[in-house]
This record gives C-alpha cells, structure tokens and sequence, in this order.
C-alpha cells in the first residue's frame, strides 16, 4: 500500500509538472485534477498488479475508480472537462499492464 501511495505522488506530481510547465493550461485546477487521475493510475495498477486478484476484478475496480474521477469532476468542473480524466485513467492503466507483460513474470512488482 505504501508503494501505491508513492507511486501515487510521484504520478501525480510529474504529470502536474509536464503539464503546467510544457503544456498550455487553461487553469490551475483543472491541471491538478489531471494529474491526479494519471496518479491515481498508476497507484491503482500498481495496487492490483497482484496474481490473487482476477482479470475481471481489476477491470471492475478500474471501472469504479474511473467513474468516481468522473463524478468529483463533473462537481467541480463541467462533464466535457471530466471526460478526458478517464482517458488518461485507462491510458496509463493499459501501458501499466502493456509493460508488465514483457516481464518473465508478468508484474512490475516483482
């Protein structure tokens, strides 16, 4: 868990960084929600990148985190504006398992 939570800062943090200083931003909020749905991805895949979970329960978590990013966007922000959090969500969540898949043991984990 610990591991999620770094991998969730560091996530977070990066993505803020490229986005606001090489990117242009249309506001400072929207960029850190961004950011943290691309860490949330990250802490998520790393978090379920365990044999004991099943392909369809990850997927089910996946989905669920992705519409809880959905909702607090819509709140804060307009729908068309929360729409591409899940793009970013399911992107670094694919690449996550995208590269795992070459390892010998199929886990970043280990």
């Amino acid at each position: 868990m610990q591991k999620a939570l770094i991998y969730f800062v560091l996530g977070t943090a990066v993505s803020f960084l490229i986005n606001y200083f090489l990117l242009s931003s249309e506001s400072i909020a929207l960029e850190i929600y961004y950011a943290v749905a691309f860490g949330a991805a990250w802490a998520v895949a790393y978090y379920l990148d365990t044999p004991d979970i099943t392909l369809p329960k990850k997927l089910g978590l996946s989905f669920i985190v992705m519409a809880i990013l959905v909702f607090i966007g819509t709140l804060i922000f307009k729908l068309e504006l929360a729409i591409p959090s899940i793009l970013k969500f399911s992107m670094v969540f694919v690449a996550y398992y995208v590269i795992a898949s070459f390892r010998a043991t199929k886990s970043l984990r280990k």
